[in-house]
Protein backbone atom coordinates (compact mmCIF):
# COMPACT_ATOMS: atom_id res chain seq x y z
CA UNK A 1 0.00 0.00 0.00
CA UNK A 2 1.38 3.63 -0.90
CA UNK A 3 1.57 5.79 1.74
CA UNK A 4 -0.35 9.17 1.34
CA UNK A 5 1.18 12.32 1.02
CA UNK A 6 -0.48 15.71 2.37
CA UNK A 7 -0.71 18.74 -0.46
CA UNK A 8 1.69 20.71 1.33
CA UNK A 9 4.44 17.87 1.45
CA UNK A 10 7.10 19.01 -0.26
CA UNK A 11 9.61 16.64 -2.10
CA UNK A 12 13.48 16.79 -1.30
CA UNK A 13 15.94 18.18 -3.36
CA UNK A 14 18.62 16.28 -3.96
CA UNK A 15 21.71 18.40 -2.50
CA UNK A 16 25.23 17.81 -4.77
CA UNK A 17 27.84 16.59 -3.17
CA UNK A 18 31.13 18.89 -3.27
CA UNK A 19 32.86 16.26 -5.12
CA UNK A 20 30.08 16.49 -7.78
CA UNK A 21 30.57 20.08 -8.14
CA UNK A 22 32.49 22.19 -10.24
CA UNK A 23 33.78 25.47 -8.69
CA UNK A 24 35.84 28.08 -10.62
CA UNK A 25 36.95 30.56 -8.13
CA UNK A 26 36.73 33.74 -9.84
CA UNK A 27 36.24 36.18 -6.72
CA UNK A 28 35.08 39.35 -6.89
CA UNK A 29 36.18 43.06 -7.45
CA UNK A 30 37.49 43.26 -3.98
CA UNK A 31 39.71 40.43 -4.41
CA UNK A 32 40.72 37.96 -6.94
CA UNK A 33 40.10 34.61 -4.99
CA UNK A 34 37.11 33.78 -2.59
CA UNK A 35 39.20 30.94 -1.19
CA UNK A 36 42.37 33.45 0.14
CA UNK A 37 39.86 36.46 1.02
CA UNK A 38 40.82 38.35 3.69
CA UNK A 39 37.78 39.64 4.82
CA UNK A 40 35.57 38.04 7.15
CA UNK A 41 31.79 38.06 5.23
CA UNK A 42 31.71 38.03 1.27
CA UNK A 43 30.95 41.06 -0.22
CA UNK A 44 27.53 39.56 -2.03
CA UNK A 45 26.81 38.23 1.85
CA UNK A 46 26.22 42.10 3.37
CA UNK A 47 23.87 44.14 2.37
CA UNK A 48 25.92 47.05 1.50
CA UNK A 49 27.34 45.30 -0.72
CA UNK A 50 30.69 45.20 0.41
CA UNK A 51 31.67 48.66 0.89
CA UNK A 52 32.06 49.06 4.28
CA UNK A 53 33.90 45.75 4.44
CA UNK A 54 36.59 47.15 1.41
CA UNK A 55 36.27 50.43 3.10
CA UNK A 56 37.41 49.02 6.59
CA UNK A 57 40.16 47.38 4.97
CA UNK A 58 41.72 50.51 2.86
CA UNK A 59 41.57 52.22 6.70
CA UNK A 60 43.46 49.50 8.03
CA UNK A 61 45.66 49.70 5.14
CA UNK A 62 46.39 53.09 4.86
CA UNK A 63 46.98 53.46 9.00
CA UNK A 64 49.57 50.62 8.54
CA UNK A 65 51.45 52.16 5.65
CA UNK A 66 51.19 55.70 7.76
CA UNK A 67 52.88 53.74 11.37
CA UNK A 68 55.24 51.35 8.86
CA UNK A 69 56.56 54.12 5.74
CA UNK A 70 55.83 57.28 7.73
CA UNK A 71 53.50 58.72 4.12
CA UNK A 72 52.47 62.16 3.91
CA UNK A 73 49.00 62.48 4.28
CA UNK A 74 49.26 63.80 0.46
CA UNK A 75 51.17 60.90 -0.81
CA UNK A 76 48.70 58.27 1.03
CA UNK A 77 45.62 60.15 -0.57
CA UNK A 78 47.25 59.58 -4.06
CA UNK A 79 48.10 56.40 -3.58
CA UNK A 80 44.43 55.10 -2.15
CA UNK A 81 42.62 57.25 -4.71
CA UNK A 82 40.88 59.49 -1.56
CA UNK A 83 41.21 63.11 -0.78
CA UNK A 84 43.46 64.58 2.12
CA UNK A 85 40.52 65.24 4.14
CA UNK A 86 39.56 61.46 3.68
CA UNK A 87 42.61 60.52 4.76
CA UNK A 88 42.73 63.06 8.25
CA UNK A 89 39.27 61.48 8.71
CA UNK A 90 40.42 58.21 9.31
CA UNK A 91 43.74 58.68 10.92
CA UNK A 92 41.64 61.17 13.16
CA UNK A 93 38.73 58.57 14.16
CA UNK A 94 41.73 55.77 14.68
CA UNK A 95 43.61 58.23 17.09
CA UNK A 96 40.16 58.95 19.15
CA UNK A 97 39.44 55.13 19.27
CA UNK A 98 42.96 54.27 21.00
CA UNK A 99 42.53 56.60 23.07
CA UNK A 100 40.99 56.00 26.49
CA UNK A 101 38.61 58.53 27.53
CA UNK A 102 38.93 60.64 30.81
CA UNK A 103 35.70 60.43 32.84
CA UNK A 104 34.87 63.63 33.96
CA UNK A 105 34.06 63.76 37.71
CA UNK A 106 32.26 66.92 39.06
CA UNK A 107 33.70 69.33 41.03
CA UNK A 108 32.41 70.41 44.43
CA UNK A 109 32.54 74.12 45.46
Amino acid sequence: MEKRRNPGDVEPIADPLPDHFDYCDEGCDLFPSCLECPLPCCRYDEQSGGRRAATRLRDRELLRQRSLAGKSVAEMARSFGVSRRTVQRIIRASTLSSTPRRVQTERRS
